[in-house]
């Protein structure tokens, strides 16, 4: 994983849903555990933009339910700073969910992809409609 050029705030804790815009067949997931966290003690791990995260499926095709994978955030409501001085946030919280590798399990994506997620993971990259 490579650094990302700008410090993205972390606004999604562990228990967070998260909207899953791919088409695996997952609708909604939930944030069980954060990739690469040290942590503080008694303080939830949180994610933001371009971490991977480990999530469980809450809602999709019952195949997919109550199965655990790993995901990668895109989008979040929570507003950060990029270098340039603007401030980005989204109207939702949403991943994709990829392969421990970080390789995309599926092949399309919906809506847009932050900047900061794009230029850490080239697969997703790849696979986006819209980068912002």
């Amino acid at each position: 994983m490579k650094g990302i050029a700008a410090f993205v705030t972390k606004g999604l804790p562990t228990g967070a849903a998260l909207n899953c815009v791919d088409n695996t067949g997952a609708r909604v997931v939930e944030i069980i555990a954060v990739k690469g966290q040290k942590g503080i003690h008694r303080r939830y791990p949180t994610a933001g933009i371009g971490d991977m995260v480990v999530v469980t499926v809450k809602k999709g095709k019952p195949e997919m339910k109550r199965q655990v994978f790993h995901a990668v955030i895109v989008r979040q409501k929570m507003p950060y700073r990029r270098p340039d001085g603007i401030r980005i946030q989204f109207e939702d919280n949403a991943a994709v969910i990829v392969t421990p590798e970080g390789d995309m399990k599926g092949s399309a994506i919906k809506g847009a992809v932050a900047r900061e997620a794009a230029d850490r993971w080239p697969r997703i990259a790849a696979a986006a409609s819209i980068i912002v």
